[in-house]
């Protein structure tokens, strides 16, 4: 597993991550935390988590489809290739085309908690982490407990 230097991550990043006020706190804490995320309007077909589609990696689930990072990534100048192009799925996280987490235009994504929650990774998407995270992320995703429908159920 990936052993975070408290440092690196953003402050914004910690346990209250746009819970700005004690009540949201409370009640994201003592009542949400621990419930299912219930997301009508994710990018995972629902054909793929009916079927308890396994993703082989973190690019398959966390970018291919997702209209909204591939917005992102292009208003940052990222090149086509690493969006819908004919990069491979390492290649478009470890060539630092990827802009996350950018304050601006994708500081609410769910990518960084997402990674924290479901894989317990704590480093934040970078040229400098991208093999690490897309490694423990892979292995991670081949478990027996990560198919799409037994994810869902976290």
């Amino acid at each position: 597993m990936i052993t975070a230097n408290p440092k690196s991550i953003p402050s914004f990043l910690d346990e209250h991550f746009l819970l700005n006020t004690e009540s949201a706190r409370r009640l994201y804490h003592e009542y949400a935390k621990d419930m299912p995320i219930i997301d009508y309007h994710c990018h995972l077909p629902p054909d793929e988590i009916a079927a308890d589609k396994r993703f082989s990696n973190l690019t398959q689930i966390w970018l291919n489809g997702d209209h909204y990072k591939w917005r992102a990534m292009r208003t940052n100048g990222v090149n086509e290739r690493f969006i819908t192009g004919d990069a491979g799925d390492y290649e478009n996280l470890s060539s630092g085309q990827i802009p996350f987490p950018s304050p601006c235009a994708t500081r609410s994504t769910t990518g960084p908690t997402w990674a924290r929650r479901y894989f317990g990774i704590q480093e934040i998407l970078s040229p400098a982490t991208a093999q690490a995270v897309y490694q423990e992320a892979s292995t991670l995703l081949n478990s027996p407990n990560t198919a799409c429908a037994t994810s869902c159920a976290k």
